[in-house]
């Protein structure tokens, strides 16, 4: 390589012009390329005398500029994503910058595929005369080098390998020159960069002038050119994948045509994943009796579903194994801790806690595994993460992995989920401090309620979750989750939080926490209209209450039976009850308990069409309410009113009765509440 050149030399006259694809070599002193068209001069040692040294031309080398293989069976999906790519590689594109597109994205997710497609529709409209390819097998155990690339696109423009310079400068030299001089011929190439997953690896083949690049890679590699991340692929388009990929083993076949139901939980299992498509449609193939929904049903749950997803060819394991490969230990060591997280996705404050380090290093962290396509930030919530489905089940694979290797490693992820329970309930209790009646202390952790229900909506998901790793968390997030769930009319949530809180009594054999669990259950039961489950809770939870002494838990146990009496048509029982519930807050001085008592058993009278006793209720609740600056409670208050006003055909004042609870529950931002009053004043 940096011998001389053992090819004919000639002095005098200058040989002729080079032919389309001819590299030139030259100088006596080896392969001193300086780009295509040299001439160069040098002393040959005979004192001052010079003389000029003209390259030979050389016998012509095919060139392989047609290189790019034609996307797989099933192409689809992606018009938007080739939209923005012809966008970039187009000629006549206005504004500045090199063609050159970066499409990153997790592995199998189709980037080579859509990089191809591509490439082909710019050469049907024209716009290029060729493609280089070079795949620089970024995630291989030794990845090509940008030399050894830089000698493979040399190779392909047509440069014999024994006339190629030394890897270094001149290398790179000779690539631009071979390309400037195909452009000033009105060649224009399109060089695609296959599998990068360095900048390094890519900036060395960055092509000259008009030309054109493409580029993908596992990684968001910034600073090459338009970034494009390519996502996974629609439902209906994952199904047409499949289908397609299946009648091109088989044009007869028909199992997507005859169980569309089982081609979508198919192709879901398959996370819309185009690689674990193909390999799904490969498997079928070598099964042509098997039914879709069989396959559907193997690859369903988490466990073991990459080990459906290898047809001994491709593996996705494999592929989420070199990339997994390529990152810094605690990047890997934070991806395997992220599986401990059972929700859907994680604050960078909660990803702090499990990998136990301040949040800023966190933030870097998670930040790189993002820009690995490993995990992804959640759309339109700044400061969330969350992971793929197959990408969670790698993950567990590899958390599972680590605890298997004994004892040490286990103690440090059980003291990571440890610390991310607590996380969520101490932050879970400090939100629920904001939900609680005027008056109560409230945590400083949040800044009001607004705040407060903002991290509740976010983190729903992760406390249910969470609830259910021990008992002792599925206690303590009843308390703190339940009135969240109530306020957000989340009525199944709210009933299941509840009943788990149930079980966590007994198993911890917790007697002092046994009669607020069956009150709180059976509240939770009547919202969803479960109304005889409701009254056992219920009638349980008042017994409890008056066998320890607890008037302020009795009062309220009889407060809900009332309502749930109510339903049950057992009018008189319910009247009895909420006159009871309010007698014994009175008693303890619960002005609220109180006020929710009269506010009942205004409408418990209202059934009963005794109207006047009603709006006497209703109002008594009202002031109670306001009293204690309780705006949700006098929001009820004043909806309940206006339909009361209503029977008593006193319709002005019931108008706005209803646009007064409409305007408070609007400031409370109780939603469910707006909504009654804004029905109501429609009726």
């Amino acid at each position: 390589m940096g011998g001389k050149n053992n090819g004919a030399k000639r002095k005098g006259k200058k040989s002729g012009k080079p032919q389309r694809g001819q590299a030139r070599a030259g100088g006596a002193g080896g392969n001193d390329f300086r780009g295509a068209g040299f001439t160069g001069s040098q002393v040959l040692g005979y004192g001052t005398m010079t003389a000029n040294t003209y390259v030979q031309q050389y016998a012509p080398v095919p060139t392989a500029l047609d290189a790019l293989p034609q996307p797989p069976a099933g192409f689809t999906g992606r018009e938007d994503d080739l939209a923005h790519i012809l966008g970039v590689l187009d000629p006549d594109r206005s504004g500045a910058g090199p063609a050159v597109a970066v499409l990153s994205g997790w592995g199998g997710v189709g980037k080579t595929t859509l990089a191809c497609a591509s490439g082909h529709a710019a050469q049907e409209r024209g716009w290029f005369t060729g493609v280089l390819l070079v795949d620089l097998r970024g995630y291989d155990p030794q990845p090509a080098q940008a030399e050894e690339a830089l000698e493979a696109l040399l190779r392909s423009l047509g440069v014999p390998h024994e006339h190629l310079p030394p890897p270094g400068a001149g290398r790179e030299a000779l690539y631009r020159s071979q390309l400037n001089v195909r452009q000033e011929k009105g060649e224009r190439l399109l060089v695609v960069a296959d599998n990068a997953s360095a900048v390094a690896q890519v900036q060395p083949l960055m092509p000259p002038g008009h030309h054109g690049m493409l580029i993908t890679s596992r990684h968001r590699l910034t600073g090459l050119g338009r970034m494009r991340t390519v996502n996974r692929l629609q439902p209906e388009d994952a199904v047409a994948l499949l289908d397609a990929a299946l009648k091109n083993n088989d044009p007869d076949d028909p199992r997507v045509g005859e169980d569309p139901e089982a081609a979508e939980r198919l192709a879901s299992a398959c996370g819309f994943l185009p690689l674990a498509l193909q390999i799904t449609a490969a498997l079928l193939a070598q099964d042509p009796d098997q039914p879709l929904s069989e396959r559907a049903d193997a690859l369903g749950g988490t466990e073991g579903v990459l080990d459906g997803l290898d047809d001994g060819e491709r593996s996705l394991r494999t592929m989420f194994d070199q990339s997994l490969e390529r990152l810094a230990v605690q990047e890997q060591e934070l991806f395997r801790l992220l599986a401990l997280n059972l929700g859907p996705d994680i604050s960078t404050s909660a990803a702090a806690v499990l990998a136990d380090q301040p949040e800023p290093a966190t933030e870097r962290l998670l930040a790189r595994l993002a820009a690995s396509h490993l995990i992804e930030r959640t759309p339109a919530a700044r400061g969330r993460w969350q992971m793929h489905d197959l990408l969670r089940a790698y993950a567990h694979e590899q958390a599972a992995a680590v605890m298997d290797r004994g004892r040490a490693p286990r103690r440090r992820y059980d003291q990571a989920r440890d610390r991310l329970i607590h996380h969520y309930v101490q932050c879970a209790q400090a939100a629920d401090t904001h939900l609680d009646p005027p008056g109560s202390p409230v945590s400083a952790r949040f800044t009001g309620r607004d705040q407060a229900l903002a991290w509740f909506d976010a983190e729903r998901e992760n406390l249910m979750a969470t609830a259910h790793t021990t008992p002792r968390a599925g206690l303590d997030l009843s308390f703190a989750l339940g009135p969240y769930l109530k306020w957000r009319h989340r009525l199944q949530d709210h009933v299941v939080i509840r009943a788990l809180a149930l079980d966590a009594c007994t198993k911890l054999k917790d007697t002092q926490n046994k009669a607020s669990v069956w009150n709180n259950l059976g509240g939770a039961l009547q919202e969803l209209r479960r109304f005889d489950d409701a009254l056992h809770a219920l009638e349980t939870a008042r017994d409890l209450y008056h066998q320890t002494g607890n008037i302020n838990g009795e009062a309220s146990a009889w407060n809900n039976l009332g309502g749930t009496l109510q339903e049950l048509r057992r009018f008189d029982d319910g009247l009895h009850a909420l006159e009871t519930a309010r007698d014994l807050h009175q008693r303890t001085g619960n002005t609220n308990g109180e006020a929710d008592a009269w506010n009942n058993l205004g409408l418990a009278l209202l059934e009963r069409r005794r109207f006047d006793d009603a709006l006497h209720a209703i109002e008594t609740a009202r002031d109670l309410y306001r009293q204690t600056g309780n705006t949700n409670g006098e929001a009820s208050a004043w909806n309940n009113l206006g339909t009361t006003l209503r029977e008593l055909r006193r319709f002005d004042d019931a108008l706005q009765a209803h646009r007064t609870a409409r305007d408070l529950h609007q400031q409370t931002g109780n939603t469910n509440g707006e909504a009654d009053a804004w029905n109501n004043l429609g009726g």
